[in-house]
């Protein structure tokens, strides 16, 4: 396929349009529109749909944005790797909120003195979203919890967790699910590894949740809990980070439940300079 064709349908799949995609590429909107209409033609599909004023990807567009990306991604790899230079280019990374908050500061401070070229956007989910994200092409890699499925993955092991089991302040000590007197849970969405490890513990004592309340932050599952609002499983590192410790009860859990790895995953096979990078970075 010819890389400038698809710069130019990356360009107005990312920006919406014809018109931002001429601006952002430096050319005339009649040149974009033509070499969209030579590659749909070329392909023999339909590459967008009009919405209003904004063209949208159709379903066989957003196919070919995901095999785009990577090939544009693998011929700046190329030459890179012909000139004898350091990674650089786009870098599509993944990671649980908990680690984007916790682990990853220092590691990507280093990552970013190291290989300033690199541009990289971090992607926050949970580790079946992630999983999911990693091998649909949408992100190069990701930092997730176990367990999750791996298959057709690559893995290496990153950092170590403890979780722990946070009440309202003033809950007896629990010991075991059934010393549990608040049986609201509050979570992230499915999906996530350490709502699953929560749900596990309570099942093997036959504990059964009234209800769970999903959330998209550990800041807004802390204040919930200090409020009265129910139980949460988080990493310990996490309360340390958002100044919650003092505002709620925190209980140890069994060392199967609390022991937890957070692993950097790839599609198997996959490799880029980046990546590379990352991995010796967190070496």
């Amino acid at each position: 396929m010819d890389l400038v064709e698809l710069r130019i349908f990356k360009a107005v799949a990312e920006q919406g349009g014809v018109t931002k995609a001429a601006a952002s590429l430096h050319r005339v909107q009649s040149n974009v529109t033509t070499r969209v209409k030579q590659l749909e033609e070329r392909l023999g599909i339909k590459l967008f749909h009009r919405q209003g004023r904004k063209l949208v990807l159709s379903s066989e567009g957003k196919v070919l944005l995901s095999y785009a990306d990577r090939l544009l991604q693998l011929s700046s790899e190329a030459h890179a790797a012909v000139q004898g230079h350091a990674p650089h280019g786009l870098f599509r990374l993944g990671t649980l909120e908990s680690t984007a908050a916790t682990r990853l500061p220092p590691v990507l401070a280093r990552y970013h003195r190291a290989y300033p070229a690199v541009r990289l956007e971090l992607v926050t989910g949970t580790s079946g979203a992630l999983v999911d994200r990693v091998l649909r092409g949408e992100i190069e890699a990701a930092f997730v919890a176990e367990p999750f499925a791996d298959k057709g993955l690559d893995t290496e092991p990153a950092f170590a967790e403890e979780l722990v089991l946070i009440t309202p302040k003033g809950h007896r000590a629990v010991k075991s699910p059934k010393d549990i007197d608040e049986r609201v849970v509050l979570a992230f969405t499915t999906g996530c590894s350490y709502r699953r490890r929560l749900e596990t513990w309570l099942g093997r004592a036959s504990v059964v949740a009234e209800r769970v309340m999903e959330y998209g932050s550990y800041h807004a599952i802390t204040a919930c809990v200090a409020a009265g609002g129910g139980i949460a499983v988080v990493p310990r590192s996490v309360l340390r980070v958002v100044g919650a410790e003092s505002q709620v009860g925190v209980h140890p859990l069994p060392s199967q439940i609390a022991k937890a790895r957070t692993l950097l995953v790839w599609s198997r096979g996959h490799q880029s300079t980046p990546l590379s990078a990352l991995r010796e970075a967190l070496r």
